[in-house]
Order: structure tokens, then sequence, then C-alpha cells
């Protein structure tokens, strides 16, 4: 049969990539991942690919020359009954050892995140690496994002569920060599807006005055002790199955501050609300039930942190808007909801909690 394959970015012509070429060719794929996914669907038995048969071939993201997200369709036969099937999630990067994300995934399935968790809360399975793609494979967990779920019948206990997720990857003891820091996190903040004021002067001084109270208010945020963070936590991150959660997508795992991840969740979810519903405080009963969820697991003195790490999200998006046509209408909100909350309390510590 015929081998779908979806290309809208045409990868095998990226120069800095070259391998992508052979990551799209059915032929290819089938002979080197087919082996994998065998083996998978076999429960990790040794097996070849003579009994499996790719379906279809989909890059869903391109960054030229530096990262792709490639999925791929497989089917194997059964002697008795419907053929079982398996979407492989392929994460491809020009720099870099593929094994580290099989690997953080394989440890945490060991320290409880796998499916049988009586928590439900779960990381997908890694599948293995092929090295002439320098890819990572995982099956791709099934279920729909969290975020389209928020605004619906049922999201204040989804918040609540996604906040006890949080905590339990922080309390994994999965502690990553790559350190993550407020520094660093301002550090990125400066960047951004520093390059936003290059394209839009007119906007400068408000800019500079944001990036001014972002930066007192970091400094205000006590030094936390590292845990292992995902460090790019939001409702896009969390794939939910029924009463199961899916945490996905592990590229920036690091030591750092937990409360980062509670505040880069709920910052999200505030754009979110100002982007489909007009009001940064549709979801404010779902923000928090998050909030109240981890604070009670987490300690009540990590509370200013995680408001602090909201309203640093919120000010991110202001640059993160204008990455995308659809949200570019939004970006001048989003300066004024960054403005109202830092000027609102960034100096008493009032509104954000920090003293």
């Amino acid at each position: 049969m015929t081998v779908l394959v979806v290309d809208p970015f045409g990868v095998s012509g990226d120069p800095e990539m070259p391998f992508l070429a052979q990551a799209t060719d059915p032929a290819d794929v089938e002979r080197r991942v087919g082996r994998l996914v065998a083996g998978t669907l076999r429960g990790g038995s040794n097996a070849g690919e003579s009994d499996v048969r790719l379906i279809a071939i989909r890059v869903v993201r391109h960054k030229p020359g530096r990262r792709c997200l490639i999925e791929y369709d497989f089917e194997m036969g059964r002697a008795n009954g419907a053929p079982e099937t398996l979407t492989a999630v392929g994460k491809t990067r020009s720099r870099g050892s593929p094994k580290e994300a099989n690997g953080l995934l394989a440890l945490l399935r060991a320290r409880g995140f796998a499916e049988d968790a009586d928590d439900a809360i779960c990381v997908p399975e890694p599948i293995g690496v092929v090295g002439e793609y320098r890819m990572s494979l995982q099956r791709k967990a099934p279920g729909i994002p969290a975020s389209s779920l928020f605004g619906k019948s049922g999201d204040v206990e989804l918040a609540y569920a996604v906040a006890e997720a949080a905590c339990k990857l922080h309390r994994a003891a999965v502690l990553p060599r790559r350190p993550h820091s407020m520094a660093d996190e301002i550090a990125i903040l400066r960047s951004k807006l520093g390059e936003l004021a290059e394209t839009r002067p007119q906007w400068a001084p408000r800019l500079a005055r944001l990036l001014e109270e972002c930066e007192r208010l970091g400094a205000r945020v006590p030094t936390p002790i590292p845990r292992g963070i995902h460090r790019d936590f939001y409702a896009d991150q969390v794939i939910v199955d029924g009463p199961r959660l899916f945490l996905v997508d592990f590229d920036l795992f690091c030591q750092g501050d937990p409360a980062l991840d509670a505040g880069n969740f709920l910052g999200h979810l505030s754009e979110q609300s100002l982007r489909l519903f007009g009001d940064p405080a549709a979801l404010s009963e779902c923000e928090g039930a998050f909030e109240e969820r981890f604070v009670e697991l987490s300690g009540p003195s990590i509370r200013p942190a995680v408001r602090a790490y909201a309203t640093l999200t919120i000010a991110r998006h202001v640059y993160l808007s204008t990455r995308f046509e659809e949200r570019r209408s939004f970006t001048e909100p989003l300066l004024e909801l960054a403005e109202e909350r830092l000027g609102a309390g960034a100096r008493t510590g009032k509104r954000m909690g920090v003293s």
C-alpha cells in the first residue's frame, strides 16, 4: 500500500538536517522505526519489522536547522482479532544526543509514571532511538490537550488534578544537571522584550518600564531548593485520557524552582482567557483551584513565587504573541495586563504576595 506522507514544511530539503530526508522516506522508516515499534507492540521482545506496516508519516513541527517533530502511524497484524495500531512520535535535533530524552521517560516511568500508576499520572512510553535520524521515539499519548477542556464543564476539577501532576513531577527525585534560575528567566525576558522594542519602537518606553518592574519582582523571590522541573508546563503539555493525565514534552526539563512550573501554568491560563474569552479573569476559578492545590501540596511559603512567575509569564507572552499572526491583536492587551499586575503591586508586594 502507498504510505501517506504529509510534509507541509519540505523538511527533506533542510541543508542543516540532511538526515530528515531519510526520516521521511517510507522504505527507510519502515525498516528502521518499524523494528523498534514491533518490539514495543510485542512487549519488548526481539522482533523484526516484517509483521509491522507503516501507514503514514506526518511532519508536525519544523524549526529549520534546529529540530523537527514527526509522527509515524504503524499497524501490526494479529492472528486473532483486529490489527493493533501505534503512533510513534519522533523528535530529532541537529545537535545533542537523542538518548537523554528516552532515558528521562524511562526513569520517570520506573518512579511511578507508567500507565498503571495508582494516581493515573503518567508520561509516554519510550520506544527507542534511531541514531541515523538523531531521533528519540515515544508512543503518542492518547487523549486530548487539557487546554481544550478549560472553559467547559469539569475544568475546575481538571485544574486541581493538573496541580497534583505537577507536584508529583517535582517529587520524583529526578534532578538533571542543567540548572535554570530566576536570573536565567529574567535574561530571557530581557532579550525578548528587547527584540520587541526594536520592532515596535512606539512601545519601547513601556517595555523598558515593564522589564524594570519584572527585574524588581524577580529579585524578591527567595532562592528555592532546586527540584526537577518541566520548565514549559502549561495546559497543552497535559494530555487528558479519561481519568488519566499524561505529561509530555520534556525538552526543557532541568533543575529549578517548582514555582516556575506552577506560575507558568497560571500565566498561560490568563493568556488563554484573554485570547479566547476577551477577559483574563474568565478562567479565574480554574486558576484558583490549581494554585490552592499546588500550595497545599508544596507548602504555603511557595505562593509568592508562584504568583511572581505567573506575572513574568504574562510579560513573556507580550513578546510571544507577536510570533503568531492570529495572536498579534492581543499583544497590546497583554502588555496592559502585565503593566496592571506589576504596577498594582510590584513595589508594595500586596498584589503579588512578595514582600
